[in-house]
Parts: C-alpha cells; structure tokens; sequence
C-alpha cells in the first residue's frame, strides 16, 4: 500500500485500524427481536443460540445470519446455550475422527474443547485417555467419563498408552491444545496404533517428522471449525444449504446437535463456568482469565433484559447549525469510505463538517466517527434522512444499495454524492431519472466517477475539447483478477463492468461530450472456470459527431503492468496516459503533471461536490452524463 498510495496514507489508515480495535466474541445465545425476510422459521421472541467470529460477537445485539443459528430447546438454559459454538467445534473433531463402538481414543489438551471432546467420545461408546499439563483439568475430564489419565510427570505418554493398550496403541488422537511446540503432534503419532488416525483442532506447531507417521500409515485429519458451510460464504451468508442426504453434519445440524445433548443431561456444560460477569464488568472477566489461579476454563458474559428501544445513535460531540460548510454524513464505512473519502474530508475542512457516519455494524460506525471527528455515529439510515443538520449524503455502500438510497436522500432534500454505479439496473435508474424530471430545485445528484475530476483528465479535456474533427480513444484495463466468489460478481456487485468499468465510460463521456449513438461489445470465452467472460471483454462507443472510443477491460493480464492506459488520438495528435501517474503529448503541449503514486481525482471530486452546493449550480458531472455513462454499462452487459 505504501509502494501505490505513500506512506502519509498508509499511515493514516493503519492508525485508524488499531485505533477501531476489534470485536471479539463468537458464541451467543438471547432472543430474536428482528427478523429478516424469507425467514419463516425463525420468529420474534424465540430464543437461539448464534455462532461465528463475524458475526456471534460479545454486544447487546448481533446481527447473525440464519445459518450460524439454532432454537434453543426449552430445558437448555441460555447459560449453556451461550457455549454451543465451543460444543461445535469438538463435535466436528470428533466426527472427523470416525469413531466406532468400542475404540480408544486419547484426547491432548483439557481446556473446554477437550473437556467437550471427552464427553462426546463417551457418548460415543469410545474409551478415552486423557492427557494435560494441568492436574485439576485431568480431574475434570475423570469426573465427565475420561477412563484413564495421564499428566507428563507419571512417565512418558507414549509408554502409559501402550501399556494400556497392550502394547497395540490407540485408535486414534484428537489435540484439542495449543501450543507453538512440534511435540504434541509428533507424540501423537507415535501413541496411534497402524492405521490410526490424528484430527487436529487445536493450534499447535506442525513441522512434522517423516518417521512419526510414515510405517504405521497414520492418517492425519484437520478439523475445521464448527463444520461443513464453516468459512463458506454461500453457505453462511446467503443462507445456502447443504442437501443432507449428501452432508450429514452441517455446521448448523452441528450447532442444534450440541444444543439437543445438553438437554438429554449427555453433555455438561456449566461445571466448567467459574464465574459470570454482567457485560458492565467485562474487564474483570478478562483479567479472571489472564492472571487468576487456578486459571478458569470459562466465564460468561451476561447483559440486561431491557424492554426500552435501543438507541441507534451515539452523539459524539457538540454540533452546529452554522451554514459556513456543508454539513455531510457519510454512509458506509467500509474499507474505501476509511481509505480514501473520509481522509480526504478530514482535509477539506475549510468545505465540509462531518456531521454523522452511518454503518451497517455499530462498533464500525462508532470508530470511523471517532476517528474522523463526526458529530454522531449511527446505524439508521432514516435518522440521518430526518436530520435537519445534514446537508448532504456520501453513500459508499455495496452496489446493489446505491439507487434506493440515493433516492431517499434526494426525496428528503438532501444532495447526494453515490459512489459509482449509480444503480445495478435500467429500471433503478430510470427512476433516477423521473425524479429529476418530476422534481423542481431538486437536490444534486453527483456519481463516483472521479477520474475526470484528476488534473490528468482535466489537462487533457482542455485540448481535445478545441478538437476540429472526432478523435479515437483506446483505454486500457488493466484490473486484475477477483475471484469469481467475491461480492463484487454477485448481486451486490453486479459485476466488473457495471460495477468498474463505469469508470472509463464517464471518462469516454467526458472528453467527447456528445451523446451515444452505439454501443457493441465482445468477450473472452475462457477455456476454464476460473476466469469469467464478464471479467475479459472489449466495448466500443460509437458518439454522435463520430468519434469512437474502446476499452479493452482484462482480468488474464500480469500485475507488472500498469493498471490503467489510455491514448487519444485527435487533429495529427497523440495523447498517452499512464497509470494517472504521467502523461505525454505528441504533436501537443501539455502542462507537466507528474505523481509517484496514481493521482485519479477522489480528492478533486469531494472539493468539487462542495463548491457546487455552496454555489448554488448544476451538479458537477452533468445528470445526462452520469446516465449516459450507466447505460452504457447496462449495453455492455447485454452483449459480454
């Protein structure tokens, strides 16, 4: 990042990741006070347990999708409910052990996985050894069924299990520890018999040794998580499930699982909590965790049944009324909204007050208005639309958002600055459109598209809009591969080119200034699955006055070179851009701009947005331009 956009930038960023913290939990359980659609199973007022370190998070109210949660059954309290995702994790370890009647298996590592472990495997009908460096733990895992014990002191491990076993070894090892130390696995290997087999679920060191495994044929098994769907996002997110004639065990059957043995009395839980904490003395519990002896294995965190409405938003500091700048709130606080506008409207303070930050999650919206001096941070869109001290909107959210919400801005009075596209489909933007054509003094609308607003572009449009006759432009496109799961190929994304390729569409638009007379575009067919044709194509627009411009966009092509080219050729001249780093003039004087890192007008595009609301003007991209530019994007996306 320092090589692409200096170090003042990164180090405005990276300060403001460690000054946001980060959240921490991934085990819950409360009571659903809302519920999203085509969600029919799942009603206000029942009580569920949640997992997912995105998602499970130690608040008041989480926001969990319908595949990391289950119904609590009415004989498991909330206590014991609030340790199903640990319960998971154990259970898909010892699934991943394929365990049978009457086996024996060694569990390494009694902290509260391995404590679960052990009752799972005795439910089972397996034999189990245990083995920790901490006595009162082994006591533990006696007390929930554990048949034999080892601690290092009584001799070396791998002996006591032969001996137990008759000099054959175990079946098999589950390591529920965590350590840097090689030791765990290599011991691990050595206590199985031929063809055992070894599931990882802890974290320990794995240089492995060739020896420990190789003759007895030992077969070494990872276990991921809470189970199958785990780090999945079709499955976690957007609620896609496996077919369970095809997967059994599901992180989610998982989850309900742990939950249905907890109320047959087949798994204790509670013996294991030391202590529980109200959230107001989450400290303590911590520190209980750290430094008491002897070291708990598990604490919980409980929070207040309240009937009152929570509040959505959290006043920050003093605002003001004073009409010296525009009042702005900023929606979305993602990584762009972080990196790039809300720097640079930290820079432009003599033209803006940051008046709210509005984010989907909280804490995101709390530590972005932190950092940025915001006035209030909130997670309500109609809060800021009902705020009569905000002036404008900057909406940064995901793409498939942008239209409604620009919408409802400009129906509430508010100018609107949407990052690009400005809508994912015809019909959004025609209702864009009717809204101006209905609307007397409407409020400005301006689109993302920076590029135009760079000194580069603005340079060059001082030359080509002298032109006598219609010119070329040949842009290429560099962008580099996604993979075909990211969100930006789904329907929030909408694809490269409606998401992406807007871009050099209003920069055709730009340097032309006439309307479109055609539209025709052609894509790669890849010979795999792991490029897509609506990331490879090439679009060319034929304008009025004849000019033609192509953009050649690519997804196959190296890293090493630069991301984004352009030449122009018009009147016996040649322009050549780079990267928006340098520029050269053939045929014609240019004014020398130069720049390390890509300068491409974000910062440009902010300033402009405020001149024109304090003058009172027209938007500073033409409305017939921004639409232009996205139905160009809805063409292409016919065509590829």
């Amino acid at each position: 990042m320092m090589a692409e956009k200096g170090v003042a930038h990164t180090k405005e960023l990276v300060r403001g990741k460690l000054e946001t913290g980060t959240l921490v939990g991934y085990s819950a359980a409360g009571i659903v006070i809302g519920v999203g659609e085509n969600i029919p199973d799942i009603n206000i007022g029942d009580r569920v347990a949640c997992a997912g370190a995105q998602y499970a998070y130690h608040a008041e109210i989480i926001n969990v999708p319908r595949n990391l949660l289950v119904k609590i059954p009415e004989s498991v309290s909330f206590e014991e409910a609030s340790t199903v995702t640990l319960g998971s994790i154990a259970m898909q370890g010892v699934r991943r052990a394929h365990t049978t009647l009457g086996e024996c298996f060694v569990v390494i590592g009694l902290g509260v996985i391995g404590q679960i472990a052990v009752q799972l495997l005795k439910a089972s009908g397996c034999k189990v050894v245990v083995s920790d460096l901490d006595r009162a733990r082994i006591a533990m895992a006696v007390k929930h069924g554990a048949d034999y014990a080892i601690h290092p002191d009584d001799g070396v491990d791998v002996e006591l299990v032969r001996h137990l076993t008759g000099g054959v070894g175990v079946d098999g090892v589950i390591i529920t520890a965590a350590t840097k130390s090689d030791a765990v696995v290599s011991t691990a290997f050595q206590m199985c018999r031929r063809k055992g087999r070894v599931v990882l679920v802890g974290d320990v060191g794995l240089h492995l040794n060739r020896a420990d495994f190789y003759e007895k044929e030992i077969d070494f098994f990872i276990s991921t998580s809470y189970g199958p769907g785990r780090y999945d996002s079709d499955y976690e997110e957007r609620g896609l499930s496996y077919p369970i004639g095809y997967v059994r065990w599901t992180e989610n059957r998982n989850l309900q699982e742990v939950l249905n043995l907890i109320a047959a009395k087949k798994l204790q839980v509670m013996d294991m909590v030391s202590h529980i904490y109200p959230v107001e003395e989450a400290h303590a519990a911590y520190q209980s965790l750290k430094n008491a002896s002897p070291k708990p294995l598990m604490v919980l965190l409980s929070y207040p049944e309240r009937a009152e409405k929570r509040e959505s938003v959290v006043a920050l500091r003093q605002g003001s009324s004073a009409r010296d700048k525009v009042r702005l709130a900023v929606i979305g606080a993602g990584g762009f909204a972080k990196g790039m506008h809300l720097p640079n409207i930290k820079q432009l303070g003599d033209l803006y007050r940051l008046q709210a930050v509005m984010s989907r999650t909280g804490t995101n919206a709390e530590a972005a208005a932190k950092q940025f001096g915001a006035v209030y941070a909130t997670t309500d869109y109609e809060h800021v639309l009902h705020d009569s001290d905000v002036d404008a909107v900057l909406i940064a959210t995901r793409h498939n958002l942008h239209a409604d919400m620009a919408l409802r801005a400009l129906r509430a009075g508010k100018h609107v600055l949407v990052e690009k596209p400005t809508a994912v489909s015809a019909a959004e933007l025609e209702e864009i459109e009717a809204f101006y054509r209905d609307t007397e003094n409407a409020p400005l609308l301006l689109t993302g598209f920076n590029r135009r607003h760079s000194a580069y572009l603005q340079e060059i449009a001082k030359h080509t809009s002298k032109r006598r006759d219609p010119l070329i432009i040949n842009y290429r496109m560099n962008a580099g591969y996604i993979p075909l799961d990211h969100w930006v190929h789904t329907a929030e994304g909408a694809g490269r080119n409606i998401g992406e390729a807007c871009h050099i569409y209003d920069v055709f638009n730009f340097l032309i200034g006439v309307k479109v007379a055609a539209v025709s575009a052609s894509s790669m067919k890849p010979g795999t699955e792991y490029y897509s044709a609506k990331d490879n194509f090439v679009a060319t627009i034929t304008y009025d006055d004849g000019s033609l411009a192509n953009l050649l966009y690519i997804a196959t092509g190296s890293k090493d070179v630069p991301k984004e080219t352009m030449d122009i050729y018009f009147d016996g001249k040649t322009i050549s851009l780079n990267d928006y780093k340098s520029m050269q003039g053939y045929g014609v004087k240019l004014e020398t701009i130069s720049s390390k890192i890509s300068q491409k007008g974000q910062r440009e595009e902010i300033e402009a947005f405020a001149r024109a609301i304090r003058a009172g003007g027209e938007a500073p991209i033409p409305l017939w331009q921004q639409m232009q530019a996205m139905r160009i994007a809805f063409e292409v996306e016919l065509q590829i």
